[in-house]
């Protein structure tokens, strides 16, 4: 017999509520669930494996819309690879372009470290904390880099 989970297993097993599971399976993101004779749900570890594969898309910020666009192309079956790969490469494309974003910010965040450590070694410094007191930042705050401009 193959090993079936209830929901509150499934719900454990993959990081989401039971709600959000039902919910999944009301917007047609997860096919209809086999029922137990008590009519409880039963996942089995096809489903597992398909909701693994939702909460990666998920995590790289596929909107709800393109997977349920991509669910119902796989339920159409094999004639749909070729979408189902479009789909993909696409949402690469998009994955692709944010990644990049983010390493430009996150370059940015990292100088401004950098910049606001050299200010505190500055004002730290007891050769310039006369000079701090009197110009109220000390020598590094006026000398910033282009990158750093705007604290």
């Amino acid at each position: 017999m193959t090993e079936t989970l209830t929901i509150s297993q499934m719900a454990e097993r993959c990081g989401l509520s039971a709600h959000t599971l039902r919910y999944y399976e009301r917007i047609g993101l997860i096919q209809a669930v086999a029922r137990g004779s008590n009519g409880h749900r039963r996942y089995s570890l096809m489903d597992v494996d398909w909701i693994a594969f939702i909460n990666r898309m998920k995590a790289t910020g596929m909107s709800i819309e393109r997977m349920q666009e991509f669910a119902e192309l796989r339920r159409k079956g094999e004639c749909s690879i070729p979408q189902r790969r479009t789909l993909l490469e696409q949402h690469n494309e998009q994955v692709q372009a944010h990644i990049h974003e983010l390493e430009a910010a996150l370059a940015a965040l990292q100088d401004k470290v950098v910049y606001y450590r050299e200010c505190e070694s500055v004002m730290a410094s007891p050769t310039n904390a006369s000079d701090a007191k009197g110009s109220q930042h000390g020598r590094s705050l006026h000398t910033r880099s282009a990158k750093t401009q705007g604290n």
